[in-house]
Formats: C-alpha cells, structure tokens, sequence
C-alpha cells in the first residue's frame, strides 16, 4: 500500500488510491474540452479528485484523513505537471504554416493553448520546484525501504513542506490559464505572490519570478544592444506601433520583408524612429515606471539608427571642424579625430562605426548583471538603464551634430527661413518685385520666380555656400490663392478670401488663432530644404512647417517694408518734378505749392507705417532671433545628449513663435489689417501721382491709428510684456514709444474717433 502511495503523490494512481476526474472521462460522463471552447476547466473545478478507494475498509478515520491529504500533493503535482509540459511544449514553432500539420495532438495543444515565452520560463521554473519534489519522495521511498517497520507518519514529516508550496502554485497555474496571462501581466501576478509571509513560498515565488525575468532580459538584450525586437507573441513591453504597421504578431525580420515591398530602406527608418515603436502599457510591469520604459524605447531607438546607417551618408565637416582649424586641434572639441583602419573597416570607403564595440558590448555587459542577479533590484535597474541610455544618446548626439554638421544646417535654417541673409533676400524682392505685382500663375509661378531666385543668388551668395543648393522655391495652394479678382488694381487693394483659409493657421500644434498677416496672392511662397540622414531625426515634416511659416510671416513684414520704401521713392519723385516745374513756372508755383502742402499728411503717415513696421522687424531679427539663435549654439556645444538636443531646438522654435506673436490671434489680425492699410496707401501713391485724395488719406490714417494703438495697447499688457514669454517685449515697446510720441499720437487718434462715433 505504501508502495501505491509513493507512485500516487507523483501522479499516477491505481486500484487503491483512484482519480475521479479519469473514472468519469472513461464513463464518458465529462464535458468535452473542445465543445468549451478548448478551456481547461472542467466540471470538478479546482477541487482535489485524488482520493482513497471507498472499498478500502481496515483504515480507520484518521489514516483516511492524513492519507487524503498526502494525495492532495499528488494531485497538484499532477496538475502542475501537465502544465509544465503544455507550456514547454515546442510543437508550435512547427505551426507557423498550417499546412504542415500533421500530429492531431500536436493541433489540439495548438488550437487549445496559444504560446507564450513567459508561461514557459515559469513552466521551467515549476518544473525546478517539481524536481525538488520527486526528489523529497524518493528520499521517502529509501527511507521506508530501510526502515524494518516502516510507518505513514515518515511519509507525512517527509513531505509536509511542500504542503505550504504545491496549494499556492496550483492556485497560480490556475489564474494564469483561466487569465490567459503572458509577458507583463504574468509578471506583475509573480511579482504580488512574492509578498507573502511564508518564507519558503516567497522563495519559491522570486525564483519563478526570477526565471520570468530572464525572458525579460533577454529581450532588453536584443532591443538595446541589437536593436531586434524578439517579441513574436507580443509580450513585451516595448511593441511595434499598430496603426503605423498593422502588421501584429511578425517579428522584425517579417514586417521588415512586408514593409520594403512598398517604401523605400530610408522611409522605413524614418518611420521605425518616428511612429514605428511604442511603450505596450498593457505589458509593462507594474514595478518598472513609465519613465524608465521611455528611455529603454529610446535607447533601442536610437540603437537602430547607429547600426544601421543610410548607404549614402558620409561625415561632413563644418568650415569650423575641419581638420586644419584651431578647434579641431583642441583635445577637448568636439569635433573627433578618426583614424581609419583598413583591418576594421566594413565597407571600401572605410565608414567608422557609430556604435563602438566597446560601448555596446558594455550595454550587454550591465544587461548580463541584472540577469544573473539573484533578486530583482529596482534601482540597480534604473541606474544601468540611465547610463545605457547616456552612451546611446551620446553617440546618437555624436552622429547628428559632429558627423552629420548640424551646426552647419541650423545656420542654413537662419539664413533663409528666418531671413538671416537680408542682403539676398532684399535682392531677390527687388528681382521679383514687377512679377509679384501681378497675380501668379498657377501653372508657372514657382517657374516664373525661380529666375529672379537664381539672380539674386548669382549676386549676393558666395560660391561656398554648400547649403543653398538644398533650397528651393514652393507655391503650395496655388489655384487657391491666385482666385483673386480679375485686374490687377481689384488684385493688390483686396485680399483673397479663399486664401486666407490657408493663412489662418500658422501651424496646426498653435490652432486657427495662429493667423499670420495676409498679403496678397504670393502669400503661400515658401521655401523646402532638402535634408539627408540622419538629420531628419530632428526636422521632422512639422518642423520644417514651422520653419516655413515663420518665413512666410518675416517675408510680408520684409515685402510691405519694402512697398514702403518705394512708395517714399515714388512721392519724391513726384515732388522734386513739382520743384522743377514750379521754378520754370513762376505762374503755376502756386498749385505745385499746394500740391505739396497736400502730400504732407501722405507723408507723415507713411512714416509713422514705416516707423511701425521697421520696428517690428528689427525686433523679430535681433531681440528675438539672434538672441535664441545665441542661446541655440551655446545649448547645442555644450549638451552631449541627443535628447536634450531634440528638446533645445523645440524651445528655440517655439520661442520664435511666440515671441513673434504668431500664436496670438488678435495680434495677427491686427498686423493683417496694418498691412492691407500700408499696402492700400501705396498703391494710391503709386496710382495718383504721390497725391492722393483727402478722403482716401484721412480714412487710411484713422484706421491706422487705431489699428496701431490696438497693437501697442496688446503688447503692453501685463499678460505679455510681465511674463517670461517675450523677455525682450520691454525694447520693442520702448522703441517703438520713443519719447511717447507714438502713444500719444494713438491716444490723439482715439480721442478724435469718439465725436465721430457719438455723432453717427
């Protein structure tokens, strides 16, 4: 009987020691496993259906109750046991193509139980606790050989620990399968069973934990020092984007063969680093913070691109890094002196390695420490995972700024988008200024414009300018905005309605209150720079938009400046002509007197616009951007950190935007009016000879001063000029104020229209 009880506490009953589960299945008196749906829950529950054989009669009470309860561990053996065997079972690797299919068993375990790495790392470490077991029972079985009167109470002071491990895992193997529970979701469950009070059960737990945790490691491992996901039942906690690949469940090499039939390498790395990743929070453990789950997202990221770089990408250096400059002979520029090595080199052209050996093999290094830890630390982790993601973003600030010249292109940004280079923009408006009084045309306006673009290049920029070839002219909306009016005097005093509906939005992250001011048809010019890897890892499309709109905005102010300036040539003109007449005429001195007399008020609200906007301007180019401009570079050659990179360049963007109001719907409005009336006024001057009527100019003139005092009144807020938003506001309101001329001149204007609308 003792021999019957040893096979029973592994599993495997008999006459004496029966299993009510397999009697009931022999008499068919089961439910189906596949008519529930394939689930392992069948009609006895979780109760214990290993029991002594009802006809066993000479045992009394007590012997049946202590024998009862040796069975119970049979019974979770068993139990335990299968599971083991469902989840390391391999015979899905075999699945990957239906066809294949041959074994019905191998099918049902297939269509029942859906494969999981983490249910099998715990399936091995049960297996290690059952190990224990069968050894525990086989120590019994030696002991009860060589004991001459052996008795059941060796058995039970054998076993009796595992009576407080067996129930629990049971209990545990149970909730997995009724949860389905996988990757992060199975380890917060391990992670909550550790917090017990049993000692030898929380062991137990943290080394089932521990077993879950390197499946885990290992695919930091891949991710971090690789840039592999090796995840191909989604379990892990960093995951492909799905409505960026809807490709679920392939591994990397899979939707990479998918991806490429369709784009090109380049734009699939540039989605991979853009879209194609995120943190899975239904996987993430608990224990592991959001913060730290980021910056492992990055640093495989960020792997990705230093391992794989573009075929066509060379270092080239800035004319302040070459070689021959003072800079690069510092020991500590930035600036890196390669030296090549034909025994390491790759390719014929000997690329250097972005990710050194070195370095990555000391990612894999600290990998490799947290796994064979013993017990998960929490700190431990967070610290290696802060220094891999240093070296990682280091290099990636290494191949974007020093060998990629970011310095370089950042001042090719400021020269053309932000109108650094006045001098060639000055000349290419002078070229284009007959053309850009006519509507353009929508099949030949970027064609039309490249002439004069090309002449003022041929004059102004020099020959080593290698930045300026990756510019070039675009008239985006085009048959929207040339659906003006049908002559060329409607054209130039109305705007385009339909044209604003591409104005009103600066950009879409501002909103519809990001309006910029509106000028003619030409208002959708803009310019597109042509950026190679790895750069467009910082000008992403919204980036290069917002570079793009903030030219659009400093070309009208640099258009109507310019209008302005004609305008004054023109009515000088005109008023040396009437000089010359009136001294040849003594006879009509008179009227060429009065003629002048006339043009006086002309005069001063010309300059009192000029006055305005050359303010604004000068504001936006010195106070605004070379002051951000500065503070850019000192960021950029002291950060070694791509991410803070990234960060400084999004500050120095939205400072541009909102130092220069672009994000204040009232302002924009304000200056889209102040520009219509400046562009009205010149177009009057340019029509009637430098005299225009005194109906037209007085109404020109008190709109304008309102206008202006509303502008100045906005900026002079405490909303605006006492915050930190527009440091340099103080300047431009005080220049503009110069000696309260300007404030009193508006408050004037006021005081002058309150009569005026009392009377109507």
């Amino acid at each position: 009987m003792l021999n019957e009880l040893l096979l029973a506490l592994v599993g495997c009953t008999g006459d004496i020691f029966i299993d009510d589960k397999e009697r009931a299945e022999a008499l068919g008196l089961t439910s189906n496993s596949d008519e529930r749906g394939g689930s392992e829950v069948d009609d006895f529950g979780d109760e214990c259906t290993f029991r002594l054989a009802p006809d066993i009669s000479f045992l009394e009470q007590s012997e049946r109750e202590m024998l009862n309860r040796l069975l119970r561990l049979g019974f979770y053996y068993r139990e335990l046991d299968q599971f083991a065997l469902r989840c390391r079972n391999l015979s899905w690797i075999k699945l990957s193509n239906p066809d294949t299919v041959t074994n019905a068993a191998t099918a049902l375990v297939k269509r029942e139980y859906s494969p999981s790495v983490y249910r099998r790392a715990l399936a091995n470490g049960i297996a290690e606790v059952l190990a224990v077991y069968r050894a525990a029972v086989l120590k019994v079985e030696q002991n009860l050989l060589s004991d001459p009167l052996p008795v059941l109470a060796s058995v039970t002071e054998g076993l009796h620990r595992f009576e407080m491990l067996l129930p629990p895992l049971y209990a545990l193997v149970r909730e997995v399968e009724r949860e389905e529970m996988k990757g992060g979701r199975l380890l917060n469950l391990l992670h909550a069973k550790c917090h017990c009070g049993i000692p030898q059960l929380q062991a137990c737990m943290q080394r089932l934990l521990w077993h879950g945790h390197q499946v885990m490691y290992r695919q930091l491992a891949a991710w971090m020092v690789y840039g592999l996901l090796q995840d191909q039942h989604m379990e892990f906690f960093i995951c492909r984007r799905q409505d960026s690949e809807g490709q679920n469940g392939l591994t990397d090499a899979e939707s990479l063969a998918e991806k490429s039939r369709f784009r090109s390498v380049e734009d699939d790395r540039l989605a991979d680093w853009h879209t194609g990743f995120q943190v899975c929070l239904e996987m993430l453990p608990e224990y592991i913070p959001l913060a730290m789950a980021e910056s492992i997202l990055f640093v495989g990221k960020a792997v990705r691109v230093l391992r794989n770089p573009s075929t066509s990408f060379k270092v080239q250096p800035t004319g302040s890094q070459r070689p021959g400059s003072k800079e690069s002979q510092r020991p500590d520029g930035v600036l890196v002196q390669f030296v090549k090595d034909s025994v390491s080199a790759r390719r014929a052209n000997q690329i250097f390695e972005l990710l050194p050996q070195d370095d990555a093999e000391k990612i894999a290094s600290m990998i490799r420490d947290l796994k064979d830890a013993r017990e998960f630390q929490k700190m431990a982790m967070e610290r290696a995972v802060d220094i891999i993601r240093a070296i990682a973003a280091k290099h990636l600030w290494q191949l974007v700024v020093v060998h990629a010249d970011l310095l370089g292109h950042l001042k090719a940004l400021k020269d053309y988008f932000l109108l650094a280079k006045g001098d060639f923009f000055q000349c290419f408006l002078e070229e284009s200024r007959g053309l850009m009084r006519l509507p353009p045309r929508p099949s030949s306006a970027e064609a039309d414009l490249k002439v004069p673009f090309q002449q003022a290049a041929i004059k102004t920029i020099v020959d080593d300018d290698k930045y300026f070839s990756r510019v070039s002219l675009r008239m985006p909306n085009l048959s929207k905005s040339s659906s003006a009016g049908s002559t060329q005097g409607d054209h130039l005093r109305q705007r385009n309605l339909t044209d604003t509906s591409s104005l009103t939005s600066v950009m879409s992250a501002y909103g519809e209150s990001s309006a910029g001011p509106a000028y003619d048809g030409w208002d959708g010019l803009t310019l597109e720079y042509s950026v190679d890897w790895p750069l467009q890892l910082l000008f992403t499309r919204e980036v290069l938009t917002k570079y793009s709109k903030v030219f659009q905005y400093l070309l009208r102010l640099k258009r109507i400046q310019l209008e302005l300036e004609k305008s004054w040539a023109e009515a000088m003109h005109h008023d040396r002509a009437d000089s010359a007449q009136q001294r040849k005429d003594r006879d009509n001195g008179e009227f060429a007197s009065q003629r002048r007399q006339l043009r006086m008020p002309m005069w001063r609200v010309r300059q009192h616009m000029t006055y305005l906007i050359t303010n604004l301007q000068f504001y936006i180019q010195v106070d605004v951007i070379e002051s951000q401009w500065t503070l850019l570079q000192e960021r950029v050659e002291a950060s070694k950190d791509f991410t803070e990179l990234a960060r400084f360049h999004q500050e120095y963007l939205s400072a541009l935007i909102s130092q220069s109001f672009l994000d204040i719907g009232s302002v924009s409005r304000i200056l889209d009016s102040i520009i219509k009336l400046c562009l009205q006024l010149c177009r009057i001057i340019e029509q009637q000879e430098g005299t225009p009527s005194a109906s037209e100019l007085e109404q020109i003139t008190e709109e304008f001063n309102k206008k202006s005092n509303s502008l100045y009144t906005i900026l002079r807020s405490s909303k605006l000029a006492g915050s930190q938003r527009a440091p340099f506001l103080r300047q431009f309101l005080l220049r503009l104020n110069y000696n309260s001329f300007f404030e009193a001149t508006a408050r004037g204007a006021l005081n002058m229209a309150r009569p005026t609308l009392a009377h109507r």
